[in-house]
């Protein structure tokens, strides 16, 4: 028995040395593996909520996932590149990822603005089911080839408000003459109603609506909205966000920094990147309700719908210059008519399940 009970022993001391060299090889041969280091830049101001919190969030997380072998330094929009230079600055290789909007870039690649938002286009549900299940990523991924660049969805704004206006909008003629800043599709859209059209960086909104110099501005939701301070300097605030139902936040990779990883941190990435894009959209769900019974209760602001003539004469109007926007360009038609197709087999469903309870269950 001492024999037996000796054999025993010595077998499972033997196993444990053996295990403990092959764990001590594999930590050793992790320990070695080789490390990366990135810089991501946004187009976010520093600290601004859930956008730019959001980027470090995705960052940090890539950290956790890989246990360090791939790091992300993260700048502001102005701190290393300028906030629109995102695209040109990872498109380049100067840095290697960036966090920003595709419809910024309607002025280098027109099919770019339908993976942020459109007018009357799809909200954030069907933007993510169009990414994920059909084929609104594998467009994406062809339309930034050419520009070197590996798109990923990285966030999403939900629907947002119609803006903040100084004059009631009764009707399709109150936007004849009417100065607002808004940008993208949007933008385009009220200029056929007759609006006078004008881009402006953040930091001038509120001055201009204070002097005048514009007559209404559209930017977020409520959250980011009431930190602006246009509650101060503008007598009226519509919905519904007709022009973004549902904006989508991107992450732009450098397609050779990509493709040299190995696999497993490419999939760290898109991991954190699919990660923030559920979790950012469920921020600003929580974050635009809370601002909302603020501005609401404390602030007193005048919440207006816009009337239902005004909407069916923006959703005419949106239909005209997104026809004419995609007619430019061969790509831009083959994801506008993918967009559309996707989003009339989800309003089939919608009509039916969606509309429904929202229409008599609120």
């Amino acid at each position: 028995m001492n024999r037996r009970d000796l054999l025993k022993k010595g077998a499972v001391i033997g196993g444990a040395v053996v295990a403990a060299k092959v764990a001590g090889a594999g930590s050793k041969a992790f320990a070695t593996q080789k490390k990366y280091r990135w810089r991501m830049v946004t187009s976010w101001p520093p600290g601004f909520p859930i956008l730019q919190t959001g980027a470090e969030r995705f960052a940090k997380r890539v950290g956790e996932l890989t246990q360090g072998r791939l790091t992300i330094q993260v700048y502001a929009g102005g701190e290393l590149v300028p906030p629109l230079g995102v695209f040109d600055a990872v498109s380049s290789g100067s840095v290697q990822c960036g966090h920003s909007a595709s419809y910024y870039w309607a002025g280098k690649c027109n099919a770019a603005q339908w993976f942020t938002s459109i007018p009357f286009g799809m909200d954030a549900q069907g933007m993510n089911a169009w990414f994920y299940y059909g084929n609104g990523l594998k467009l994406w991924e062809e339309v930034y080839k050419q520009f070197n660049l590996v798109p990923r969805p990285a966030g999403n704004t939900s629907i947002q408000m119609g803006g903040w206006f100084n004059k009631k909008i009764n009707s399709m003629a109150d936007f004849k003459g009417l100065k607002m800043r808004i940008p993208g599709l949007g933008g385009k859209v009220l200029g056929k109603a007759g609006a006078a059209i004008t881009l402006l960086p953040a930091g001038e909104i509120y001055t201009s609506l204070e002097r005048g110099v514009i007559d209404a501005t559209e930017w977020v939701g409520p959250c980011h909205d009431i930190r602006m301070g246009f509650y101060k300097v503008a007598k009226y605030y519509y919905y519904p966000g007709w022009h973004e139902p549902g904006s989508t936040l991107e992450l732009i990779i450098n397609k050779k920094a990509y493709e040299s990883l190995p696999s497993d941190l490419k999939a760290a990435i898109d991991t954190a990147a699919a990660e923030l894009n559920s979790k950012m959209l469920s921020e600003f769900e929580k974050e635009n309700a809370k601002a909302l019974t603020g501005l609401l209760k404390d602030k007193k602001i005048k919440l207006l719908r816009f009337p239902d003539e005004v909407l069916k004469g923006l959703k005419k109007l949106s239909y005209e210059t997104i026809q004419d926007v995609a007619s430019k360009d061969k790509l831009s038609r083959k994801v506008n008519d993918d967009f559309q197709a996707f989003k009339k087999k989800l309003s089939d469903w919608n009509k039916i399940s969606e509309k429904v309870y929202y229409d008599f269950m609120i």
